[in-house]
């Protein structure tokens, strides 16, 4: 069955970094696009990171010029390399990868940013 599986999330202080991983129990190149999303209490889920099978990659205005989502298909694993953190980034952070027919999501990671 496909899976995905983060991992990396921490408890870090603001102006910190941390890199999330997303790994995938099939190959990612399966996928047409992955992404990152997060989600904080009593918020909506929010985008922030996506990279498709060639490459292309959007950010969210938020986390512009801080974030970078890159991916290795030999470990089937996505990253999120996240820097100079602010409070405003705690959430939890989940992956997902589309495929053709239907989107798999992962059960997210904890990223929290306090003093």
């Amino acid at each position: 069955q496909v899976q995905l599986v983060e991992s990396g999330g921490a408890l870090v202080q603001p102006g910190g970094s941390l890199r999330l991983s997303c790994a995938s129990t099939t190959n990612i190149f399966s996928y047409k696009a992955m992404a990152w999303y997060r989600q904080a209490p009593g918020r909506q889920r929010e985008f922030v990171a996506r990279i498709t099978a060639g490459r292309d990659i959007d950010y969210a205005d938020s986390v512009k010029g801080r974030f970078t989502i890159s991916r290795d298909n030999a470990r089937n694993t996505m990253y999120l390399q996240m820097n100079n953190l602010m409070s405003e980034d705690t959430a939890v952070y989940i992956c997902s990868g589309a495929l053709g027919s239907h989107a798999v999501w992962g059960q997210g990671t904890q990223v929290t940013v306090s003093s």
